[in-house]
């Protein structure tokens, strides 16, 4: 979906939908105090957000389970999978399903560690530690109670932030601000703050600044080519932001919704627009696991993986989770 203009800014529109946010709000907070949720018995650590669409979930979960494999812990990742038809628990792999069975985002974990989609996490949890898993990575559900938590990470567009502060439908929120950071224990701002997140949180709760960063040699690559670029994720300009950053030349663009699958005439189309420019037709890796096997010939992608300001920070919070007696 695409978000609505007025989710970044208040006005007649969200006030007239204030009460009813006041009752999505007040459903999700009985939800979450009714579950006492399972447990796996072992560690399960979520990254989630307070807002829909995305803010970098998945490259934070693909950081925090790199750093974790880096200590010897046997890491498993837990994902709904959204946009996946199959309604698991299933072991995802990338030579064999496809986004429409798994959804995008579990083809890109399954290519770092073990990943099981199971739209009943609890389920999937309980597959995974019956699995081997010493530690459970969990993309998204952090409104979701039906897993037990032992540490919940949000992420934040730094563009973007918490939007006009509101909850859906009047704004981006799946819940209140201050309801969700009090159960959180760190905040991962993704790409320079430009909304104040610091003055947003509450005393103590560790701020984590990081940005999507492509190799050298990926940026090197692209550095003064003609490229038509496209991608449907949670804000396409970030992607093509990225591009221009490196030195690239944008002939074309070409923005989808977040995880929309692409048809047939999209990419003819895509297609055509590069010939005439004489560009590579280039998408984020996100974007390059929707397209069915058959189409992603000639595609280019760019891979971003998730760099933390100061990873000390990140290791401080991921201390006791590093040890080898887990």
């Amino acid at each position: 979906m695409h978000a609505p203009g007025f989710w970044q800014r208040d006005g007649v529109l969200p006030r007239l939908l204030a009460p009813l946010a006041d009752r999505v709000a007040a459903v999700t907070a009985q939800r979450l105090a009714a579950t006492p949720g399972f447990n796996p018995g072992c560690p399960v650590l979520c990254i989630g957000n307070l807002t829909v669409g995305g803010q970098g979930k998945t490259p934070t979960v693909l950081a925090v389970a790199e750093r974790l494999q880096a200590a010897g812990r046997q890491v498993f990742c837990l994902t709904r999978g959204y946009g996946g038809a199959l309604p698991g628990p299933t072991w995802v792999d990338p030579a064999q399903h496809t986004a429409a069975e798994v959804g995008d985002e579990p083809l890109l974990l399954a290519a770092l560690a073990p990943t099981i989609m199971a739209k009943d996490r609890a389920l999937g949890a309980k597959a995974a530690r019956a699995a081997g898993a010493q530690i459970i990575v969990m993309d998204d559900g952090f409104q979701n109670p039906a897993v037990c938590k032992s540490l919940s990470l949000i992420v934040v567009d730094g563009a973007t932030g918490f939007g006009n502060g509101r909850v859906l439908p009047a704004g981006p929120l799946r819940e209140p601000i201050a309801a969700g950071l009090a159960r959180a224990q760190g905040v991962v701002c993704v790409g320079p703050d430009r909304v104040g997140l610091e003055k947003l949180l509450p005393p103590g709760l560790p701020l984590l600044s990081a940005t999507l960063q492509p190799t050298p040699e990926d940026a090197a690559r692209w550095r003064g080519q003609k490229l038509v670029a496209f991608a449907g994720i949670g804000r396409p300009q970030k992607f093509f932001e990225t591009l221009e950053a490196l030195g690239a030349e944008l002939v074309g663009t070409r923005a989808f919704a977040d995880h929309r699958p692409y048809r047939a005439t999209d990419l003819a189309a895509l297609r055509q627009q590069a010939a005439r420019e004489g560009a590579t037709l280039i998408t984020t890796s996100k974007d390059w696991a929707r397209l069915p096997f058959t189409d992603r010939a000639g595609i280019a992608t760019l891979p971003v993986r998730l760099v933390f300001e100061d990873g000390a920070v990140l290791d401080g919070l991921l201390a006791p989770y590093l040890e080898p007696s887990l």
